[in-house]
């Protein structure tokens, strides 16, 4: 009997693109774990009281290395995994080419205005506490300041099927059209 590999679909975008609820849905849609890489890195701060989220965040890397361990363990496993965390190509790139050996990567990549994210970082910073990991406050102060541009993220740059889904209002395209961009068996070039 032939076993197909297990299928990585890569959740990306900037912060405040709707990763996470998208990664969430599509995983219970699909019926398999999402592996969200902020839900680790803030697991990690439940047991450093008083942590600071400032850009040298000690727990940057071991927050990675936990991510990247989690989902290899699974793809090995025969697991098709949904993974989201922002996957700008020059930091994630490396921790994801490996993968390809053993798995099918699909990288769904979210987008939404930038008033948008402005609104939904500063709803989550004011509302949210399990975002203590996470610098939304920072990074909304850089977003008033003009010093943060959610147009230049870098997308990975893998060769791999890609899908742009715009998150402003729902999904554009749907669901069901996410799904079935994750799970064609031969995918074919870009469809975002």
């Amino acid at each position: 009997m032939h076993i197909r590999p297990p299928i990585l679909a890569v959740v990306s975008g900037p912060p405040a693109t709707g990763k996470t609820t998208l990664a969430r849905a599509l995983a219970q849609h699909l019926g398999c774990p999402a592996i969200l890489r902020d839900e680790i890195k803030q697991g990690m701060v439940m047991n450093r009281p008083g942590h600071n989220p400032d850009i040298d965040d000690p727990l940057n890397i071991p927050a990675l290395d936990a991510f990247f361990a989690t989902i290899t363990v699974l793809l090995r496993a025969g697991t098709t995994v949904v993974a989201e965390a922002a996957f700008q190509d020059r930091l994630w790139r490396p921790g994801l080419e490996p993968l390809a050996a053993f798995a099918d990567l699909r990288i769904i990549r979210c987008t939404t205005p930038a008033a948008t994210l402005a609104r939904r970082i500063t709803d989550r910073a004011r509302s949210d506490s399990h975002r203590a990991a996470h610098g939304d406050k920072a990074l909304l102060a850089d977003m008033e300041a003009g010093v943060y541009d959610p147009d230049k993220f870098i997308p990975i740059s893998l060769d791999a099927p890609n899908l742009l889904v715009d998150t402003s209002d729902g999904y554009t395209p749907g669901m069901a059209e996410i799904q079935r961009f994750v799970l064609r068996q031969d995918p074919e070039g870009d469809a975002g």
